[in-house]
C-alpha cells in the first residue's frame, strides 16, 4: 500500500516504536527507515541493542521503563507502534505480577501520555494466543468477532490491555489492535523459542526435532518481516479504516507436525534431521484464526511463507561457523530473564561486579 502524501509532506514524520530493539522491533525500525520515516525507539534493552547495531546512527534509542514514561518520549511524535512488553507465555508465567504491570498497566500510562500530547495513531501488538482454547477444544476457525476467554497471564494481560485501549477511543484517539499469529523469521535480534525457528535451531545443532502431543495442535503463523509491514500499513492507512478496529495478522494456519517437516524438507541438501514424534496428555494450546478482515478492509496481505522464510534463515543463520552460538541464552526469552534475574539477585548482595 502507498504511503500516504499528507504524511510524506508532514513536518513531523517521527514514529516511536517501544520495544524497538527486540524481535519484531528490529526488522520494523529498518522496514520504517526505508519508507523515509524518522525513528524513536523506547526500550528497556533487557537483551541490549545489538540487534540495531547497522542502523544507530540513523534512529534515537531511549533506554527505559515503560511503567516509568517520561512524557518528553513522545515530543514531536505523530505515531505510536507499541511493540513492547513481556512476549511469551513463559516469561509471563516466570512472574505473573510483573507481566500485568508491563503488559497491561504500562499501555494505559503510554496511551495517557499519547491522548495528553495528541498523538492519534497508536498500533498495539497483541496476541493470537487470545483465542486459544486448548488441544481438546472444538476445531473451527475464529475470526476478530469471535468469543474469547484468555486464561493464561500473557493472554490475559493482552485482552485487558486491549479493553483499557478501546475504552479510551475518542475523537482524537483512534488505536488498532493487532492480533499477531506466531511469528517466525529471521531478524537482527534473533528468537529461537518460537515454534519454526526452534526446529530450526533443533535440527541445524541436534540433528533432530521433537514435536509433542502427535503434533496435531494448530497454530496461526506470520513472518516477521509481514508482522512489521502489518504495522506500518495501519499508521498509514486512512485512520476511519483503521481507529478503533482489531485485525488478525496470519499467513496461514499450520498443524505443528507439518512445521517440522517443513523445516525437514528445507535443510534435505544439508543435513539429515529426524523428526520424534511424542504422545503425551500434557496441556497444549491450539487454535486457528481467520485473517481476511485486514486483506478486505486495507488490502494487506502477509507474502512470506515458511518455506520462503526457512530458506532465508538456512543460508542467513545455518552458515555460522559457530552453531553453539544459536544455544546462547539471549535468543530464548524466558531463559534470559531468568539469568538476569538471578545475576541481579546476586549483584544485589555483591555489589558492582568490577
Amino acid at each position: 500500500m502507498p504511503v500516504n502524501d499528507t504524511l510524506r509532506k508532514s513536518n513531523s514524520r517521527l514514529v516511536l516504536v517501544t520495544g524497538g530493539a527486540g524481535y519484531i522491533g528490529c526488522v520494523l525500525v529498518n522496514m520504517l527507515l526505508e519508507r523515509g520515516y524518522n525513528v524513536r525507539v523506547f526500550d528497556k534493552l533487557y537483551f541490549g541493542d545489538y540487534g540495531l547495531e547497522s542502523v544507530k546512527e540513523k534512529i534515537e534509542i531511549i533506554q527505559g521503563d515503560m511503567r516509568n514514561l517520561d512524557i518528553h518520549v513522545l515530543e514531536d511524535v505523530f505515531a505510536v507502534i507499541d511493540l513492547g512488553g513481556l512476549s511469551n507465555d513463559p516469561t509471563a508465567n516466570f512472574n505473573p505480577v510483573a507481566n500485568y504491570k508491563i503488559n497491561t498497566v504500562a499501555t494505559e500510562i503510554i496511551v495517557d501520555a499519547c491522548k495528553r500530547k495528541g498523538i492519534t495513531r497508536f498500533t498495539f501488538a497483541s496476541s493470537a494466543s487470545l483465542y486459544d482454547h486448548g488441544l481438546n477444544a472444538p476445531d473451527y476457525l475464529q475470526d476478530e468477532d469471535s468469543e474469547i476467554n484468555p486464561i493464561a497471564p500473557y493472554s490475559t494481560a493482552n485482552y485487558e490491555s486491549e479493553r483499557l485501549l478501546f475504552h479510551l477511543i475518542d475523537d482524537s484517539f483512534h488505536p488498532c489492535v493487532l492480533r499477531q499469529g506466531t511469528v517466525y523469521g529471521y531478524s537482527p535480534r534473533m528468537r529461537f523459542d518460537l515454534v519454526v525457528n526452534t526446529f530450526l535451531k533443533d535440527a541445524l545443532v541436534k540433528r533432530e526435532i521433537t514435536v509433542h502431543n502427535g503434533g496435531e495442535m494448530w497454530r496461526p503463523l506470520v513472518d516477521v518481516s509481514d508482522t512489521a509491514r502489518a504495522h506500518i500499513v495501519c499508521i498509514e492507512a486512512p485512520i476511519e479504516k483503521v481507529g478503533g478496529q482489531i485485525f488478525n495478522i496470519v499467513y496461514r494456519n499450520y498443524r505443528i507436525l507439518e512445521l517440522a517437516h517443513y523445516v525437514k524438507f528445507c535443510l534435505k541438501d544439508r543435513c539429515d534431521v529426524t523428526i520424534n514424534v511424542e504422545y503425551s496428555d500434557r496441556p497444549n494450546r491450539s487454535y486457528r484464526i481467520d485473517g481476511e478482515k485486514i486483506l478486505r478492509v486495507l488490502g494487506f496481505k502477509p507474502t512470506v511463507s515458511v518455506q520462503k522464510s526457512l530458506e532465508n534463515m538456512v543460508s542467513t543463520v545455518a552458515d555460522r561457523k559457530d552453531l553453539l552460538e544459536l544455544l546462547h541464552p539471549r535468543h530464548y526469552n524466558i531463559a534470559w530473564m531468568t539469568l538476569l534475574h538471578e545475576a541481579e539477585t546476586i549483584i544485589q548482595k555483591t555489589g558492582p561486579v568490577f
